[in-house]
């Protein structure tokens, strides 16, 4: 079974400043947004406000779109430069020598 690729939103603000003005030119709520993406509106929520950093990269895509903007100006694919979720507190990533 193939697991989905996510995307790391770069900037929850960024994501609130382009709702205001979309690629149309007129501002989205949260609420359109979800609908129009088809995610429930606490998804949107969560992404605003910062407690969710990651979606699977068909839901980014797919807000990107109805944002009018391209992928990559909001989201950032997760791997090995782009981690999935934030690292805790007190843990430091290093490099592992190849």
């Amino acid at each position: 079974m193939a697991t989905r690729t996510r995307s790391r939103l770069v900037k929850p603000t960024l994501l609130r400043d382009l709702m205001e003005r979309t690629g149309t030119g007129s501002a989205i709520s949260g609420r359109e947004l979800a609908a129009a993406v088809q995610v429930p509106n606490s998804t949107i929520d969560a992404l605003l406000n910062g407690t969710t950093k990651t979606q699977p990269t068909d839901v980014a895509e797919r807000i990107a779109q109805v944002i009018g903007v391209d992928l990559l100006i909001l989201w950032a694919p997760t791997g090995r430069a782009v981690p999935a979720e934030d690292t805790p507190a007190g843990v430091q990533r290093t490099a592992v020598p190849v």
